[in-house]
């Protein structure tokens, strides 16, 4: 089975890395080394900061 392609970019998923305080992790062990609460919290972020930008997006 093939793995899905990520929908996050390198670039999101590491400025939330390092944001939650784990790309020491990511560094050392790659993306499967974080912890799934991990996982889970930088996926929050992503939400937040999207909703973010979509809200400063409509006040424009």
């Amino acid at each position: 089975m093939s793995r899905r392609r990520g929908i996050m970019s390198d670039q999101l998923k590491t400025e939330a890395a390092k944001e939650l305080g784990f790309y020491d992790t990511v560094q050392r062990e790659g993306w499967g080394g974080i912890k799934s609460r991990d996982a889970g919290n930088m996926v929050k972020l992503a939400v937040q900061m999207a909703e973010q930008h979509m809200q400063d997006a409509n006040r424009s």
